[in-house]
């Protein structure tokens, strides 16, 4: 049966049966340490036209669409929990990581598919920009349901790659794709598009986050729920109107999410996870769609060449982009060794193999199985493997839980007071200290001790402790104060 041809009643019926179903899956996900991103993607599988279901769905254009959306929510809501603190150390080398290292993987796998798989020249880089990018998502999901962790910013290296590769990976597809049929590619003009594209992409970014936060703050709504409907219709305005000027749409959200994400603003709590719920819907959403649109059938016919195509990507492509692109950076080999290993490949690569359609090339469709069959391995050999790559390079570390609040603080008198969240660092010469001996700066206080899975309301004479998250009401400027004492190592009071 074709999806277009079924009625509202019923695709709306097969729709929420395949999210909720693709929901309480997630517990295979928890147990097994299986990525979330493979349940969906093979709950779509299994609905479509080679399925149980048998629903016909071959519309890439429409694939496209979603995806691009899907992919903006879920930039946008990373951007907003990406903590400015723990990736500025880490900056240079995780846009190193997402420019130099997005083109030297592009640049690789195009060479082995011109050389090896004979594709011609210009197919071959389409194929290379498309697999370029990485997708952190579904590397999170195993390292929490594993209950493992990466110490020395890995994590956030990661988490920064992740979000700033997505927008190169799009704009050298979209350019690759401009030179099919052109006798003449004009290097100037891409050259031109390039800097076009991420120059807007950041300055928008920078400025619509920026009216986006003074906005939620200045605005007064009478009701509470309309501020997460101002945020998302935020994002579709970010996005549109970045795409419609000539930037890098996927990079202004994101940029926008981190600007946001980091400032304090009204009913910040409630927003960030009423966003976190919408990227988690768009990501199934995304998904499910991506699984209906590939034809199982016709996977067994690119298997072989399948195969040499992702251990060629896994083993030497993304390691050696990896190597050269922290170059000089302090990172030791361990360390690019898994963040190589680390680099699965997700949603973003099969949305921008869906791109060729449009251009209705004739390799298209060869593509898209390929990047499929592609991902699907990735996702298998790798997403499966992390924890024991992590365990036997000698790189795991306690990892860090996210605490949840009784309460929310909403600063109604627009003073510079906020609520931020401190971790007490293990080793830290601050634990066994009473509160009152913190010596934390003037008018800060410790509203809440988050420790393990109670909540403490603190006194005076409340020790700390290793691992305890404090919820602190502090003075905009105060933060650095409080940071360096909580961090400071050396000799402990004893309990």
């Amino acid at each position: 049966m074709e999806l277009n041809a079924l009625n509202f009643e019923f695709q709306i019926l097969a729709l929420s049966s395949l999210i909720i179903l693709s929901i309480g899956l997630l517990r295979v996900s928890t147990k097994f340490g299986i990525p979330s991103l493979l349940i969906f993607l093979t709950i779509g599988m299994l609905a479509g036209s080679d399925g149980i279901l048998k629903i016909w769905f071959n519309d890439a254009d429409l694939t496209r669409k979603v995806g691009s959306i899907a992919l903006a929510f879920i930039l946008f809501s990373g951007g907003l929990e990406t903590d400015w603190v723990k990736v500025k150390p880490i900056l240079w080398k995780g846009i190193s990581l997402g420019t130099l290292g997005v083109l030297l993987t592009c640049l690789f796998v195009a060479l082995f598919a011109i050389f090896v798989i004979g594709f011609d020249p210009i197919i071959g880089f389409l194929l290379g920009a498309v697999v370029s990018s990485t997708d952190a998502a579904a590397v999170f999901n195993v390292l929490r349901t594993s209950n493992i962790g990466m110490r020395k910013g890995l994590t956030s290296l990661l988490e920064l790659e992740s979000g700033s590769n997505d927008p190169l990976a799009v704009l050298l597809t979209t350019s690759v794709l401009g030179f099919v049929g052109s006798s003449s590619p004009s290097w100037d003009a891409l050259i031109w598009t390039v800097f076009q594209q991420f120059s807007l992409g950041i300055i928008l970014g920078l400025l619509l986050g920026y009216w986006i936060y003074r906005g939620m703050n200045r605005i007064k709504l009478d009701y509470e729920g309309l501020y997460p409907v101002l945020l998302s219709a935020s994002v579709l305005f970010v996005y549109s109107a970045t795409d419609l000027i000539g930037g890098n749409p996927f990079l202004a959200v994101y940029i926008s999410g981190i600007i946001i994400g980091n400032r304090s603003f009204v009913h910040k709590r409630s927003n960030v996870r009423f966003m976190d719920g919408i990227a988690w819907l768009m990501q199934i959403v995304m998904f499910l769609t991506l699984g209906l649109l590939v034809f199982p059938s016709k996977m067994p016919s690119v298997a072989i060449l399948g195969i040499a195509f992702s251990v060629f990507l896994i083993v030497i492509a993304r390691p050696a982009a990896v190597f050269l692109a922290l170059t000089g950076f302090n990172v030791d080999w361990r360390e690019k060794l898994l963040v190589s290993w680390v680099g699965l490949r997700g949603a973003a690569p099969i949305i921008l193999a869906t791109f060729p359609f449009a251009k209705q090339l004739p390799e298209s469709e060869m593509i898209f199985h390929l990047v499929f069959f592609t991902v699907l391995t990735s996702l298998l050999l790798q997403g499966s493997t992390i924890p024991f790559a992590v365990r036997i390079l000698g790189l795991e570390a306690a990892l860090e839980q996210r605490a949840s609040y009784p309460f929310e603080f909403e600063n109604k008198d627009k003073s510079d007071t906020q609520l931020l969240e401190y971790i007490v660092p293990y080793g830290s010469a601050s634990v066994g200290k009473f509160v009152y001996e913190l010596d934390f700066p003037e008018n800060s206080l410790i509203t809440l001790i988050y420790r393990g899975d109670s909540h403490l309301v603190p006194t005076g004479k409340t020790k700390m402790e290793d691992g305890d998250v404090l919820l602190v009401l502090t003075p905009e400027g105060a933060e650095g104060k409080i940071r360096e004492i909580l961090s400071r190592m050396g000799e402990r009071k004893e309990a």
